[in-house]
């Protein structure tokens, strides 16, 4: 094998924006964390091949987890598993990355990519941790399928780096660094996202996953729901349109670097359980489309109080570099608990407990459990502790992972041992991510052992 090299993209915490990033009016405030999901991708040229492009996926961390494909023009780049099996995240990024790369001329046509997820994304009973100098990761009895995930955005992250890793077969300069190449990988994967769910979401975790933390602002729909439909017989005109969609087609997207202020950061807690997130949208959909102008007034508060999140942030990063001997007291607060002897401190607290309220107050209304009475109780204890300023459950809410905002210096696990009222949370070893897309040195995932 020749042309081995490996990507890596975060996961996500939308941490201010909820159900509104699913509307293009509305800005959201996303952090990318530490978990990352990993493509290592090796190539060759096999002769007389057929003009097929032959195609490994695997991951040796789950039992059965490997799909064989051949893809050709005269499928339609339609990609064919040996042994029948069905992956669409993996079938659409394969599908779009060839198809957009069919004019190049020059490529390798047996393509081996191994996947690796960090060992935040799933559950880790029953798992073993393999791991050598650089890279530790956990190894499951079971099909991926039946191990419980944490709702870190792992498909996004799984369709983001695999399209990196296919993009670089056909791009050998392929810098990920480069706004340009961002962009084009971005935009493949976001459309190979929403075919592979069947709908066009919000699509923040694949922005989060190639940009790292951002303000963002949805694209618009119709520019995927645009796209023809791929077959043997309309490959080109579907090529011509890909082409003009990942290229030359104005998403009116935004997506803003952006970070949590210096000496704060981000603290998940894992409450083993999940949600299913497409029932909770519908029932918010719901509500919202029958409850006007009531609705459109909540929205907006939480909107307003978003917003402020957004402003407050900038605030005191800018505060953290031109009045320091203030911004150290400000910090010193947030430690021991002085939240309301500082402005910014007490605004940014209030403008969490309004949006929280808010999204209580759907729950009630929609039937959707965004803040379960299990949560809030969560929620409102974890704000108690010293140095924690603010709590929400991150995106669509339910029982996925919560996040807290707390100072740099907080020791949630000492602070919260042995409290009955933690005994379910199990927190995680997460922070937020300097940056989205990264290339990694593929050596560093040769020789994974069982770690003692």
């Amino acid at each position: 094998m020749k042309g081995v090299r490996a990507f890596s993209a975060p996961g996500k915490a939308l941490l201010a924006g909820g159900y509104l990033v699913l509307d293009p009016k509305y800005e959201s405030f996303v952090v990318a964390l530490s978990a990352r999901m990993h493509a290592v991708v090796s190539s060759t040229t096999v002769p007389d091949n057929d003009n097929k492009l032959i195609i490994n996926v695997k991951s040796s961390q789950f039992n059965n987890n490997e799909w064989n494909y051949s893809v050709s023009k005269d499928q339609g780049y339609d990609p064919i598993e040996r042994d029948g099996k069905s992956n669409p995240f993996i079938e659409f990024t394969i599908s779009n990355v060839c198809n957009y790369f069919s004019d190049n001329e020059s490529f390798d046509n047996k393509i081996t990519i191994e996947i690796f997820s960090d060992a935040e994304y799933h559950s880790k009973e029953n798992s073993l941790i393999m791991s050598n100098n650089y890279m530790s990761f956990p190894f499951h009895k079971k099909n991926i399928q039946d191990v419980p995930k944490t709702g870190l955005g792992s498909s996004a992250g799984l369709v983001t780096v695999l399209t990196t890793a296919l993009s670089s077969v056909f791009l050998k300069d392929l810098d990920v660094s480069s706004i340009k190449y961002q962009h084009t990988i971005h935009n493949l994967a976001q459309i190979a996202h929403c075919q592979a769910q069947g709908k066009i979401g919000s699509g923040f975790d694949v922005a989060a996953a190639t940009y790292g933390s951002i303000i963002y602002r949805r694209f618009l729909p119709e520019i995927i729901s645009q796209l023809p439909e791929l077959s043997v017989d309309n490959f080109e005109r579907y090529h011509n349109a890909l082409k003009d969609v990942v290229d030359t087609c104005n998403w009116k997207m935004i997506a803003s670097p952006t970070n949590l202020p210096k000496g704060f950061k981000l603290i998940m807690g894992d409450v083993n359980t999940g949600s299913e997130t497409v029932k909770l949208v519908q029932k918010v959909k719901k509500w919202y489309a029958n409850n006007q102008p009531h609705s459109l007034d909540v929205y907006n508060c939480i909107d307003e109080n978003n917003m402020k999140i957004i402003q407050l942030c900038k605030t005191l990063d800018s505060l953290s570099k031109t009045d320091t001997v203030y911004y150290s007291q400000l910090l010193e607060g947030l430690y021991n608990g002085y939240t309301d002897d500082f402005k910014e401190l007490k605004e940014f607290k209030h403008a969490f407990l309004t949006i929280r309220k808010n999204f209580r107050l759907i729950s009630k209304e929609s039937g959707a459990d965004i803040e379960p009475s299990i949560q809030t109780e969560l929620l409102d204890n974890c704000i108690q502790i010293k140095g924690v300023l603010a709590g929400v459950v991150p995106g669509a809410g339910g029982f996925d992972a919560i996040s807290l905002i707390a100072s740099e210096n907080t020791d949630i696990e000492s602070e919260t041992s042995g409290l009955t009222a933690f005994s379910n949370v199990s927190w995680m070893k997460l922070k937020q991510a300097e940056c989205g897309l990264m290339e990694e040195d593929p050596q560093h995932y040769i020789g994974l052992r069982a770690a003692h």
